[in-house]
């Protein structure tokens, strides 16, 4: 079973609302889904982006693998900064 991280679109017509969930990489875009850790909202100006630090790095420890889309999230708001920081050194 393949994880993915990704956008599931909520809203009425032509007011888009997307929750970043986890879900497996089989099942439909807006079905179902594992855990929900974030949401965008892209009609506000600025877009507004939420999202759940400690739930995305557990995720991506993981295996969760990120969509292109919420990959440039999570780099936004230095999920993946935080993520490496955590690892720390390893020695050889």
């Amino acid at each position: 079973m393949s994880l993915r991280i990704r956008l599931q679109r909520k809203g009425k017509k032509k007011q888009p609302f997307y929750s970043i969930v986890i879900a497996n990489s089989n099942s439909p875009r807006d079905g179902k889904f594992i855990e929900k850790i974030g949401i965008y909202n892209p009609v506000q100006n600025p877009y507004i982006v939420e999202v759940n630090v400690e739930k995305a790095i557990y995720w991506l420890e993981k295996g969760a693998q990120p969509t292109n889309t919420v990959k440039s999230f999570l780099y936004k708001k230095g999920v993946f900064y935080k993520k490496h920081f955590l690892n720390g050194v390893k020695k050889i």
